[in-house]
């Protein structure tokens, strides 16, 4: 680690920080500032242990926002979050189910939420969330014989109904069509003439 620190080696940036004890300040193995002796660092893992042992961050680098934290990928963070929560049932019928609560678990407003989606998927976090379902119905229509209503539950529609006519918009068809479409299993291939 020592080496990588005195060569900024941009490969060890993220895996480890260095404390120095004479000036009570961490830093990522890039920075740029002049290099404390060997014998008045020491070595963490993250940035949040050279925190908790009493170190401040350098001014310069910026170690909290190194490569792997929350910090670095920016808000690209809260729409991955968000989106975990959509896959989850954050707007599908069952749960609180509004954008607006959606914000507020990423903390973040109904507006700023929106335009982070907008930004980083191009679609609204109702349309992502819609999407979601869609995915879930069909997987669930070509895998399972299960009946439509209990697919269109088990996606996260409200209602048969909502559930029919979004196929019916995005596919020209009933989701009863596309189960009559699915490809049929193939049969094995005769085993090759010895």
């Amino acid at each position: 680690m020592d080496q990588a620190r005195l060569r900024r080696d941009p490969a060890y940036d993220g895996v480890f920080f260095i404390a120095v004890r004479t000036t009570g300040i961490y830093c990522r193995p890039v920075c740029r500032v002049r290099q404390p002796l060997s014998r008045n660092i020491s070595f963490f893992p993250s940035a949040a242990a050279a925190e908790k042992a009493g170190y401040r961050s350098c001014l310069k680098c910026r170690p909290e926002s190194a490569p792997f934290c929350p910090a670095w990928n920016g808000t690209r963070t809260t729409v991955e979050r968000a989106c975990k929560l959509i896959d989850a049932g954050a707007l599908d019928r069952d749960s609180a189910g509004t954008v607006a609560a959606l914000a507020a678990r990423c903390g973040v407003g109904v507006r700023h939420l929106t335009r982070l989606f907008g930004q980083h998927l191009g679609a609204s976090p109702s349309e992502v969330a819609q999407s979601r379902r869609v995915q879930r119905a069909l997987q669930l229509i070509t895998n399972s014989q299960l009946p439509m209503a209990q697919i269109a539950l088990q996606s996260g529609f409200g209602s048969l109904r909502r559930f029919n006519e979004l196929f019916v918009a995005r596919y020209g068809r009933p989701p009863t069509a596309l189960r009559r479409v699915r490809p049929h299993h193939i049969s094995p291939p005769a085993p090759l003439p010895s």
